[in-house]
């Protein structure tokens, strides 16, 4: 299927339903359909750089357009949450983030544009027994000290993958919210209550603008140290 119809888009998409019935489809790829855009609209609805999707297609295909410092020519390529899209003839670069309307592209400079933050979601040990950091992104990073836990976050150097700094889930951590009612929220982990038991879930108390969130652990996303 590449095309859906717009009263079924995820929520996270910033557009209207009123201004077409049919919308691309992102392809499957490192991001869920709900923290993602196809690199199409991003060009045409968000960044308004094209006012048809011909003229998109177009830019695309022009090899103008890069997504974390490598060359993306799919009109329906997952665009995701925290990925850089560069367009280096204009020299204009964007981060994408989530606000309490979803996603959005917020404009960055160009020493931003070299850098990600990534979301430890998993970890397993690859061959010869080193350890694997499996990133919200799709992205696989081998390391040889492992230090980091799930739900961590590490900075990265983009397009090496180096790791510039490491992020841990702890108490006074900066963080958002990207998923459920409250998405888009940014404060700091006040609290954390980790289940004891495989029947309870976790959940997280932040601290936001002088009010106390809690939400489920796997909605927090860590962007900072200790405050």
């Amino acid at each position: 299927m590449t095309h859906l119809k717009r009263y079924s888009m995820p929520k996270a998409w910033p557009l209207g339903v009123k201004k077409g019935k049919w919308v691309v489809v992102p392809r499957a790829g490192p991001h869920k359909k709900s923290l993602c855009i196809p690199l199409q609209i991003v060009i045409r609805d968000v960044l308004k750089i094209a006012e048809i999707a011909k003229e998109a297609k177009s830019i695309i295909a022009s090899k103008k357009v890069l997504i974390d410092k490598k060359l993306k020519r799919d009109p329906n390529y997952p665009v995701g949450f925290m990925d850089v899209v560069e367009f280096p003839d204009i020299k204009k670069y964007y981060r994408v983030v989530t606000s309490s309307k979803g996603l959005t592209l917020e404009e960055i400079n160009e020493a931003e544009s070299k850098k990600k933050i990534c979301m430890i979601k998993d970890k397993t040990v690859s061959k010869g027994g080193k350890v694997q950091l499996n990133l919200h992104d799709g992205r696989n990073l081998t390391i040889e000290k492992d230090e980091y836990k799930t739900f961590d976050s590490i900075l990265i150097e983009l397009p090496k993958q180096k790791i510039l700094e490491h992020y841990k889930l702890e108490k006074s951590a900066n963080v958002v919210i990207i998923s459920g009612r409250n998405v888009g929220t940014k404060g700091i982990v006040k609290e954390m209550n980790l289940r004891k038991v495989m029947t309870e879930k976790s959940n997280i108390v932040i601290q936001s603008e002088g009010k106390d969130i809690e939400t489920p652990k796997d909605y927090i996303f860590v962007t900072g140290g200790k405050k």
